[in-house]
């Protein structure tokens, strides 16, 4: 599952060309075709992201400790708490800070190695 704070109109692209199974983000209203510049309640932010966490895990019969958090802001905090595996990438410095695990020097590509992953198991 992707979880976003931005929003679904950019989250969901992104979550299908990755192959996430689910986009969760918050969503821009619109009258008439056009966007009014309002988001659309509840707001996604720290607490939703704990829940989603909770929600899939349930789902799929996992423990947090089974499960990948990655995130860059305070609003991920709760989140990478929770995870066993908590990421802070390319991080605001509070987040680092409560994070054990940081890439702050590659792309995602990391998230494989910490995974167990070795460059011979990529497909491209």
């Amino acid at each position: 599952m992707l979880v976003s704070g931005g929003f679904l109109s950019f989250a969901e692209p992104v979550a299908r060309a990755l192959g996430f199974h689910e986009a969760r983000a918050n969503r821009l209203l619109s009258e008439g075709g056009r966007l009014t510049g309002e988001v659309a309640e509840p707001i996604l932010g720290r607490e939703a992201k704990v829940t989603a966490l909770k929600e899939v895990t349930a789902r799929l019969g996992l423990g947090p400790e089974d499960v990948l958090a990655v995130g860059d802001g305070a609003n991920d905090l709760g989140m990478l708490r929770l995870a066993g595996l908590g990421v802070a990438v390319h991080a605001k410095p509070a987040v680092q800070a409560e994070c054990p695990l940081r890439v702050n020097h590659a792309d995602l590509t990391a998230l494989l190695y910490l995974q167990g992953y070795a460059r011979a198991d990529f497909a491209a």
